[in-house]
């Protein structure tokens, strides 16, 4: 698999942070190259031109619309994820759902 190039959104990027850590850590353990990046909502669109998924924070699935129009045109998979592996910081479990988008 090609370098996966991925931004993690939650509200303000701190919880994103942690996960973002713990899904490059389950990538590295299984050899897989990633790219991911936490930021912000309010920073999408500065990105959405340069990644292939958009990971986004459970609570954030009020905006997926908005979220939609971001992306436009540009081959992004958008990915809402689930509660379960978010509140616990899974990074596995997010690596799993993420890379189930690609294959």
């Amino acid at each position: 698999m090609k370098n996966l190039r991925v931004l993690l959104v939650c509200g303000s990027g701190a919880s994103s942070g942690f996960m973002a850590a713990n899904i490059r850590k389950a990538a590295a353990a299984r050899n897989i190259d990633i790219d991911i990046k936490a930021r912000g909502e309010a920073e999408i669109e500065n990105y959405v031109d340069s990644i292939d998924a958009l990971m986004v924070g459970p609570h954030l699935a009020y905006i997926l619309d908005e979220i939609e129009e971001y992306v436009g045109d540009n081959d992004v998979k958008v990915i809402l994820m689930k509660a379960e592996y978010y509140s616990t910081l899974n990074g596995d479990a997010a690596l799993d759902d993420l890379l189930k988008e690609f294959n």
